[in-house]
């Protein structure tokens, strides 16, 4: 679960996607150079990798540490293996 902090943080990266986003759309309604395009998806997906790892970080810390100490580690661990093998696709 995320704290206070990391959900600012989290929620200021996902609007700097967001505006990402649009501008790559209106960069597609401008027909702007396809290499130009490409490189803004680019930095979109980076973006998202972080928030993503922001999430893999403090449910690791939080919900995995948790499931250890309740003698869950087997299920923790294949939930989480789970997860990273989705997110490195």
């Amino acid at each position: 679960m995320l704290n206070e902090r990391e959900r600012a943080n989290v929620k200021k990266r996902l609007r700097r996607t967001g505006g990402q986003i649009n501008g790559i759309e209106k960069m597609i309604d401008e027909g702007r150079y396809c290499v130009d395009v490409l490189q803004q998806i680019m930095a979109a997906r980076a973006a998202l990798n972080q928030v993503a790892l922001i999430m893999i970080e403090s449910h690791t810390k939080s919900c995995v540490v948790t499931a250890i100490k309740e003698n869950r580690t087997d299920e923790a661990v294949d939930e989480l293996m789970g997860v990273l093998s989705k997110f490195t696709k």
